[in-house]
């Protein structure tokens, strides 16, 4: 099954199977490279997975670190305000009791009602007096004529009932 060839054929079966086999070699050259490259691509793949999976990793602790770096200041911050708003209620607590003590001293003011310092001053002058008296010489107790004088009073307006009810009578 081989063909004859004509007389000027060798020249152009010679050409033609030199460019036939340059072809076929460059056919698989590319096969070859394609082959190579594909391999290359496999290994480099597995070591570009690798590595990019040391980067996230890398990612997520510098994240996690800013993450808990800036819980920090806000906890921080928080600790702060809440020093503010306990420092401000305690001044506003002091200033409504010092509204309340005020108010309510003079409300016991206009009824009459002596203060510590008042009552303080009166214990004082009675001890004044007191230590005063007993310099002055022994006496009998102080509360002994004053219960006699109630008893010799409260006689005399009984005595004035009788006296109403026998001028009632004369005169009616």
């Amino acid at each position: 099954m081989v063909k004859k060839m004509k007389s000027g054929a060798p020249a152009e079966e010679a050409g033609s199977s030199a460019l036939a086999q340059a072809v076929k070699e460059s056919a698989q050259q590319i096969w070859l490279a394609g082959m190579g490259a594909f391999a290359n691509a496999q290994d480099k793949g597995s070591k570009a997975f690798e590595s990019l999976i040391k980067e996230g990793l890398s990612l997520q602790k510098k994240t996690q670190s800013a993450a808990e770096e800036k819980l920090g200041e806000v906890g921080e911050k928080m600790n702060a305000m809440a020093d503010q708003v306990t420092s401000r209620a305690g001044q506003n607590w002091d200033k409504l009791e010092s509204i309340f003590e005020s108010r309510t001293a003079k409300a016991l003011a206009r009824l009459g009602v002596p203060t510590a310092k008042e009552l303080a001053a009166l214990s004082q002058r009675v001890d004044a007096l007191a230590a005063a008296v007993a310099k002055l010489g022994p006496a009998a107790p102080a509360s002994a004529p004053r219960k006699r004088a109630a008893k010799a009073a409260a006689p005399a307006p009984a005595a004035a009932k009788p006296a109403r009810k026998a001028a009632r009578k004369t005169a009616g």
